[in-house]
């Protein structure tokens, strides 16, 4: 009988710097995919989607995709939307499950307070769903090491309360369900942003209005929640 494997992607928005007003909170997105499920058609579709839109080998980043920056600072919103959509399908189609961490940064002074927040909460995720970490023989984590203090909370709270845990290196256009990870961050994100009806400018030009993001993304996204 072969091993059942969890495969973890990890993303995060924001960093461990300052409180700042415009990025208020520090979020950690975590997509848990087991690897019995075959998802290889699914990416199939979602990669000549990908190449008919024109971003074939292309790693999807939602936040400047929203925003109009980087390589997207010269498409339309309408261009910019297909390719959300693109990649919001291919989640919404997808047989997985996720959780996130939240932490307000203006209850964070420093390091040290932050450091302990979201290791405390990464704990009582771990703790609170044993049996579903427990069900499998391996736990693969996935993450860029894009941020030092992230990836010492990771190996040090995952080593801590699991043994079968293995951590690998990874690249966004390497994998589809990093994209999933990156587009969760944002979604939970906006979220926030929805429950204080701050959506920015950009924001409202490209989901339309707040109600229509909660029936059209939130609603979807959040029936996967772990």
């Amino acid at each position: 009988m072969s091993e059942k494997i969890l495969s973890i992607f990890i993303d995060e928005s924001g960093d461990f710097g300052p409180y700042e007003t415009h990025a208020p909170y520090y979020l950690v997105s975590m997509v848990l995919h087991n690897q019995n499920i075959d998802i290889s058609e699914n990416i199939k579709v979602f990669d000549s989607h990908l190449s008919n839109l024109g971003y074939q080998h292309h790693a999807i980043h939602t936040g400047p995709l929203i925003r109009r920056e980087s390589v997207y600072a010269n498409d339309f919103v309408e261009e910019r939307k297909r390719l959300f959509n693109a990649l919001f399908n291919f989640a919404r189609k997808l047989d997985f499950q996720y959780s996130y961490i939240k932490v307000k940064k203006i209850e964070c002074p420093d390091v040290i307070t932050m450091t302990s927040k979201i290791s405390k909460a990464l704990a009582d995720i771990l703790r609170n769903n044993e049996n579903f970490w427990n069900g499998f023989d391996k736990l693969i984590i996935y993450y860029d090491n894009g941020q030092i203090e992230l990836t010492k909370i990771l190996t040090s709270v995952f080593n801590t309360l699991y043994t079968h845990v293995e951590f690998r290196k990874a690249r966004p256009i390497d994998y589809k369900l990093f994209q999933v990870a990156d587009l969760i961050c944002t979604i939970e994100l906006l979220a926030e942003k929805a429950e204080t009806n701050s959506f920015s400018h950009s924001e409202l030009e490209f989901f339309g209005n707040i109600r229509e993001f909660k029936k059209n993304y939130l609603k979807h996204i959040k029936k996967k929640t772990l």
